[in-house]
């Protein structure tokens, strides 16, 4: 009878266990990556610092309702100025009193809008907070805000290396094109995981995150930054099938709401 219910048992394990992050223990050493649709990320690092990196969620179709509200954040990384990255930072920022990390225009147009607690950096600068290192790196792209008819220069885009506290790193590129020193990004701080916009338009496409994936030499990437709006019609699909010319790097499609370890 006791060896009958230990059969037993185990068998209900198997539908009752709880559910893991995708991936888990195999990306992040315990970093936890969930995807908030667009290029919305929110971290929770090894030692549990809450990061959302350009939190567009209230406004953003392609975020699940249950995670719009935030109520707790400790850093906030804004790449630019423009309202799908910019998002609902003002906000998070005054619910939780996070720090905001973005270049120092766009801080200080936060700071006018109201945000008490904001770091400006630049290209090639670290800000090392809860012991974990920010590096601001290269974008291409444009980085402004419209209030009515005037648009308002908001400094540089820019893309973050992000170094947890047990040594993980990884690289959100923000919109950017393909440009060469993504090599030296590689190089330099050798991100195990990078996070790419495909969604042409506006940023790479597929085709050109391909290749921005073999001169990074990430051993993961995560697409982002596609099917929010028409516009944008690179597909995970296109950009998987190209992957394929870059077997160093596995490519990870995750969905709005799914969280990778």
């Amino acid at each position: 009878m006791k060896k009958i219910s230990s059969i037993l048992c185990a068998i209900l394990s198997l539908f009752f266990l709880p559910s893991l992050p995708l991936y888990a223990g195999e990306i992040g050493k315990e970093a936890k990556i969930t995807f908030l649709g667009h290029s919305a990320f929110k971290i929770v690092s090894p030692k549990g610092v809450v990061i959302y990196i350009d939190p567009f969620l209230s406004g953003n179709p392609k975020t699940p309702p249950e995670l719009k509200a935030v109520d707790k954040a400790d850093l906030i990384l804004v790449t630019h100025g423009h309202g799908d990255h910019v998002g609902d930072t003002l906000s998070i920022a005054e619910k939780t009193n996070a720090r905001i990390v973005a270049m120092p225009e766009l801080g200080r147009y936060l700071t006018r809008k109201g945000a008490k607690n904001v770091t400006g950096m630049n290209k090639g600068g670290t800000f090392t907070s809860h012991g974990i290192a920010i590096t601001m790196v290269h974008a291409i792209h444009s980085s402004s805000v419209t209030e009515g008819d005037q648009v308002i220069y908001t400094g540089e885009p820019a893309g973050f290396v992000i170094r947890f506290e047990n040594g993980f790193t990884l690289y959100y590129a923000g919109d950017t094109g393909v440009f060469g020193d993504m090599k030296i990004i590689g190089e330099i701080y050798k991100p195990e995981l990078s996070l790419l916009p495909i969604g042409s338009h506006f940023t790479m496409d597929p085709r050109e995150a391909a290749y921005a994936s073999k001169l990074l030499g990430s051993k993961y990437v995560i697409p982002m930054h596609y099917g929010t709006f028409p516009a944008l019609t690179g597909t995970t699909e296109e950009f998987v099938k190209l992957m394929k010319e870059v077997p160093q790097t596995k490519v990870l499609v995750v969905k709005p709401g799914e969280t990778v370890q």
